[in-house]
């Protein structure tokens, strides 16, 4: 598995978070706005100057912030 700079895993676990909240409060303008500019700030990182992810990177991305995350939260996801 590839490492991740840790304020890119970090706005991954925030991006996966406001997800789950926009989810279970669709229309939520705010959560709109952060869920757009946290995409921003991950698909921009630094990280990802050289080269653009492929879709195999974003998904270890994603299991590593999931790998992280609460149990409570993780049991969310898989419903």
């Amino acid at each position: 598995m590839r490492s991740f700079p840790d304020d890119l895993a970090r706005t991954q676990r925030e991006w996966s978070a406001t997800y789950r909240r926009l989810a279970e409060h669709p229309g939520r303008t705010e959560l709109r706005r952060r869920l757009y500019r946290l995409s921003t700030e991950l698909f921009f990182h630094p990280h990802w100057e050289r080269r653009r992810p492929r879709p195999a990177e974003w998904w270890e991305l994603r299991e590593l912030t999931r790998s992280a995350a609460p149990k409570a939260a993780t049991d969310r996801l898989d419903r």
